[in-house]
């Protein structure tokens, strides 16, 4: 607006020093040139706000020719009746004003033309911007609405699991059945505080995974152990939370259901160009396992939620390296 309004402005001071070349006194001039400008000003407005409100298709020129032509008359057959009206009594003039309309009209046709375009192209402009925003809003609600339900499977998930095993000790182990109750309720009420979180610190993480080690340990004994490796660098590091706990019961899965020695899931943790590197190991035997207890719903859920916040699908990896697992995972610490 306020550079529309100073091309305006400067072409006033250039119509009147014009038309006093041509003969034209400085008085006549000047009320010339301002009532011009006024009108070009109100049809540009006026131009700019019909583009507001509709939008021809993008080839239809047709309309941006025969809206500029049939606006330019209005705006000449106006200016020629408001300057005969102010200047009725300058005979000079009238006739001045009269052999001059064609030229005028060419000049105003061009000057209504270049505006249809510009206000065309910035409300169309604006429109794409709109639409980009909302198309965003819905794909950032969708997204939260995915990892909400994600959330929502992890609980219950992990819930069944614990109420089957504490149901299995309550007869032969009462106290541990009491002790893995104690645990799961402290685990719980700590994912609560963290489920509304779209990151967290390793070292939160950490904790709440010491949890529900916790209550595996209850349910495996001295069958299980685990062992962390990670420096204080990577406890400030964030990634979402509790992403590793889905990944540390898909490795108890491999390790320890088709054994009955002793397995230890190990976890080590670096900071490595940008990113939070995070292995989880666990020996398994090749002979017995079974691929479909480690390719559920924690590895699944774990690769959705990356995708869902990360838009990449290359943040988890699983190898196999002799008898023994791998679960590669890479949080990108740009939110940091």
């Amino acid at each position: 607006m306020l550079s529309y309004v100073a091309w305006l402005s400067f072409w006033s001071v250039v119509q009147i020093l014009v038309l006093h070349r041509l003969g034209i006194t400085w008085k006549i001039a000047l009320i010339d040139a301002a009532v011009s400008i006024a009108l070009l000003f109100v049809a540009g407005l006026v131009t700019v706000n019909m583009f507001h409100f509709y939008q021809p298709g993008k080839k239809r020129y047709f309309f941006r020719v025969t809206w500029g032509i049939v606006f330019t008359a209005l705006y000449m057959v106006l200016l020629n009746y408001t300057l005969s009206m102010v200047l009725h009594k300058q005979t000079s003039y009238l006739l001045f004003l009269e052999s001059s309309l064609p030229i005028r009209f060419a000049f105003s046709l061009l000057i209504i033309a270049f505006l249809t375009v510009i206000g065309w192209m910035w409300n169309y402009t604006e429109r794409q911007r709109v639409e980009e925003s909302r198309k965003s809003d819905t794909d950032k609600l969708f997204r939260e609405a995915e990892l909400g339900k994600l959330r929502q499977q992890l609980h219950p998930h992990l819930l069944f699991n614990s109420l089957n095993s504490i149901s299995a000790l309550v007869g032969s182990r009462p106290e541990e059945a009491r002790k893995m109750i104690q645990q799961l309720s402290d685990f719980l009420r700590g994912t609560l505080r963290k489920d509304e979180q779209l990151l967290v610190s390793f070292s939160e993480e950490l904790e709440l995974l010491r949890l529900y080690m916790e209550i595996e340990k209850v349910r495996f004994s001295h069958r299980l152990t685990a062992e962390i490796n990670c420096d204080d660098t990577c406890k400030k590091m964030l990634l979402p939370p509790l992403l590793l706990q889905p990944l540390v019961e898909n490795a108890i899965k491999f390790g320890l259901y088709d054994t009955i020695e002793a397995v230890t899931i190990k976890i080590d943790a670096k900071a490595e160009n940008g990113f939070l590197s995070i292995v989880i190991s666990n020996p398994y035997d090749p002979q017995t396992a079974q691929p479909r207890q480690g390719a559920g719903f924690g590895l699944d859920s774990v690769k959705k939620r990356l995708q869902l916040l990360y838009f990449r699908n290359d943040l988890l990896v699983v190898k196999k390296d002799a008898n023994v697992f791998h679960t590669l995972l890479k949080i990108p610490q740009t939110h940091a």
